[in-house]
């Protein structure tokens, strides 16, 4: 199927590949992608979940002078420490249990060409030394080996947290920060660009009819309205997984109000500040913004205010899913069990809790 590609401005250079949207907020970004693009310098994506940060990271590779080498995309919040060192680095066979061979790690596969790093703000102190290293000397060496690589590979990182609080929070190193924030992009929200859901839904509609051999074509005008009125919190990936189910379960040629989840109908009820979370990461933002700006202006220690009430929560519900009984809900929280009984006690959860 042929994408549709973004608006065309011959004043200002070429379409952006594989982007939807003309408003405002999104010309703001066509405009910043247009002028990185062709530059050699890092590219620092910020946006929350769903926005689409990858499309934008392709679109700059692609309309880069390094479009003819390779894209290659690294989720960082998906592995642990050492399986993302030996994914970005490679390893030499023996390196570590279960290092059978010699391994080419993702910089030196994405040689002249871009590395897409998502979700940098996950990465542990130890892996930033190396990352800043690959930034400044665009050289590093395998796990396990004594030789060093050097690489051509532009940076193109990503994240879904203000990495300005992470630095602050000293979860994220500065130096790096300043070595990745070269040209910041940012990317809005699909709320702060309503404009756009009419024309992304038709995408979604023309690509997911392919798919599934459907004709829906045409949408409600009551289903448009509730669609632009949603808050979207799951941004255009929530959209995009909306419209698909639309699609499968329409009895006919039209995307009717009776398609839509009941979040997007405003009938679902849950509670104040997470009514509309979609996965565990949007969720948690939005429960922690909420203990932050509902705090008074004096308010102090919110970090331990917050963390101590979602800790309760979680004991509290993992402990009603086993039945009260401690070594069950121990096992099922991955914490020892004299913890656990330390941390009911200190919760005031109750005695009812059995051995």
């Amino acid at each position: 199927m042929n994408r549709p590609l973004g608006p065309r401005d011959s004043s200002t250079g070429p379409p952006i590949p594989g982007i939807i949207g003309s408003s405002p907020a999104m010309q703001e970004v066509y405009a910043a992608v247009r002028r990185v693009a062709r530059s050699k310098a890092s590219v620092l994506l910020l946006g929350e979940t769903g926005t689409g940060k990858e499309l934008i990271a392709r679109a700059i590779h692609q309309l880069s002078l390094r479009a003819s080498g390779p894209f290659i995309r690294v989720n960082c919040g998906a592995l642990t420490e050492s399986l993302l060192e030996s994914e970005l680095f490679g390893h030499v066979r023996g390196s570590f249990t279960g290092a059978v061979g010699n391994r080419t790690g993702r910089f030196e596969a994405a040689h002249t060409g871009s590395i897409f790093l998502d979700e940098i703000n996950s990465t542990t102190p130890k892996l930033q030394v190396k990352l800043l290293r690959v930034l400044q000397e665009r050289e590093f060496e395998r796990v396990g080996d004594t030789q060093t690589i050097r690489v051509d590979t532009r940076v193109i990182a990503a994240s879904n947290r203000d990495l300005h609080d992470e630095v602050e929070a000293e979860r994220f190193r500065e130096d790096l920060f300043w070595r990745l924030n070269v040209v910041p992009v940012v990317l809005p929200p699909l709320r702060d660009r309503r404009e756009d859901i009419p024309s992304l839904v038709g995408h979604f509609l023309n690509y997911y009819n392919d798919e599934n051999d459907r004709y829906v074509v045409h949408i409600q005008r009551e289903a448009l309205e509730a669609m632009q009125d949603y808050h979207w919190p799951g941004n255009v990936r929530e959209l995009q997984n909306y419209t698909e189910r639309a699609v499968v379960l329409a009895d006919g040629d039209e995307l009717t109000v009776d398609l839509l989840p009941d979040a997007v109908m405003g009938r679902e009820k849950r509670p104040v500040g997470l009514r509309h979370a979609v996965d565990l990461e949007t969720l948690t933002y939005e429960l922690v913004r909420t203990g932050v700006s509902t705090a008074g202006p004096q308010e102090d220690a919110l970090y331990t205010k917050i963390v101590n009430r979602v800790e309760r929560e979680v004991i509290a519900q993992v402990m009603t899913e086993c039945d009260n009984v401690q070594i069950k809900a121990a096992k099922r929280l991955g914490i020892n069990r004299n913890t656990l009984h330390k941390k009911i006690a200190e919760h005031g959860l109750g005695e009812e809790a059995a051995g």
